[in-house]
């Protein structure tokens, strides 16, 4: 298991891309929590909390597909940094400013979540391109999902040290300077500088022209629904046992749980069509999420939400391979991106409908949300399996070529477009 990882990560540029991009995202994947904090500390209250970070996710909805089409057609570094640094400024007003004037707190979160860097659809772009071997981008795309598990598991931490040590918008203030630099180590690889994407066919809807794309984008969706809703609800969990570092050991241990089944998950390779075990990759991440309600003390409940986690890093790899096999040419970044949008969407209705849902129903109902969505997430793969079926991205494979390689979409001209024209 190490042996292949440490192969994987002694390839030129892997490590710094993978670190840089992991230190870049970690704004996004704190913000859920820090906009939720930074808010009860200014006296708000957890629907208006849920607000705040919903319309930062909604932003992030929107941003990252425009950006990762930007990226794709004028590379990273021109599209990533400035992107970065707006995403910044946009908490660094939220941080300065507070609740008041409200108008001014909204408005820092749309730039925010609009400008927040695609550096996750970059580095799954730049797999093919820095790692030598087929088998080594799969391995990639696991240890890219367990490096975001990592960074969910000690961003919690990070977040409620800072506040600890310093205050809320400090934490705010820290976190998003730290992406900024993350970012930057990212573009200013040679890799990143040096990557184009392969000219794509003219066409507005870009990746969404894919209806394997589209099936994604509505399973994940829901994903990312429970995970929003979640950190909301273990604020509130933490809130009726004992306040302090309760929160942060819930959604660290979950991110710990998603840790151990994505290194378990990348550590072999898997045969079969990725489709397939997608769907029961992510039933079972739908059975993790139902004994959350339960909420027990924090002992048993910690490490209900570890369990929780298993099985959301090899979900989330296994998307990647499914997306890279169903982007139109020349739409990588973008596709992937669309990924991260779903994530954001999702979030953004979790955290809002939880804040309500908590201050009505109590912490059960904060917690009843992961599992619906779940659920919600594998009745959407059921019901749309025909889409993703292996066959289906096999028969529109080049002939001769190698079906089994990602991006097999890739290597068709799909009639009715003009081949050399870009959208």
């Amino acid at each position: 298991m190490a042996t292949g990882y440490g192969e994987l990560l002694r390839t030129r540029y892997a490590a710094r891309l993978l670190t840089g991009t992991l230190i870049g995202r970690l704004p996004n994947a704190t913000a859920a929590l820090a906009i939720v904090l930074f808010t009860r500390s200014e006296g708000g209250s957890y629907a208006l909390a849920g607000a705040l970070s919903a319309v930062y996710g909604i932003g992030t909805a929107v941003g990252q597909p425009l950006l990762g089409r930007a990226v794709d057609l004028y590379g990273q570094p021109r599209v990533m940094l400035p992107a970065a640094v707006a995403s910044g400024l946009g908490m660094v007003l939220f941080a300065l400013v507070g609740l008041d004037p409200l108008p001014v707190a909204y408005a820092a979160m749309v730039l925010a979540g609009v400008c927040t860097p695609p550096l996750e659809g970059g580095l799954r772009a730049l797999w093919p391109h820095v790692l030598p071997r087929h088998e080594q981008v799969h391995a990639a795309y696991a240890l890219d999902a367990v490096a975001q598990e990592v960074m969910f598991s000690v961003g919690p931490l990070l977040v409620t040290l800072l506040v600890a040590a310093w205050s809320e918008a400090a934490a705010l203030l820290v976190i998003n300077v730290v992406g900024v630099l993350g970012a930057l180590w990212v573009v200013a690889s040679e890799p990143s500088r040096a990557w184009r994407s392969a000219p794509r066919e003219a066409h507005w809807l870009g990746a969404l022209r894919s209806p394997g794309i589209l099936v994604l984008i509505g399973s994940f969706l829901f994903v990312g629904l429970a995970l929003g809703s979640i950190a909301v609800a273990a604020v509130a969990y933490a809130d009726e046992h004992g306040g302090g570092m309760v929160s942060s050991y819930l959604l660290s241990a979950l991110g710990v749980g998603a840790l151990i089944g994505g290194v378990c998950y990348g550590a072999r390779t898997w045969s079969g069509e990725p489709e397939r075990r997608l769907l029961l990759l992510v039933a079972a991440l739908a059975v993790g999420y139902v004994p959350l309600v339960l909420v027990p003390g924090v002992v048993a409940m910690t490490v209900l939400a570890g369990i929780a986690g298993v099985f959301l890093a090899p979900a989330l790899a296994c998307a990647f391979v499914v997306v890279d096999r169903h982007a139109p040419r020349g739409t990588v970044t973008e596709a992937f991106s669309w990924l991260v949008t779903t994530f954001g969407v999702g979030a953004a209705v979790g955290t809002a409908a939880a804040g309500p849902a908590v201050e009505l129903g109590g912490v059960v109902a904060g917690f009843v949300a992961p599992g619906a969505a779940g659920i919600a997430a594998l009745l959407v793969l059921v019901g749309c399996r025909r889409f993703l079926a292996g066959d289906a991205v096999r028969a529109s494979a080049p002939t001769g070529g190698d079906a089994g390689a990602e991006n097999d979409r890739n290597g068709a001209v799909e009639p009715g477009f003009r081949a050399g024209h870009q959208a």
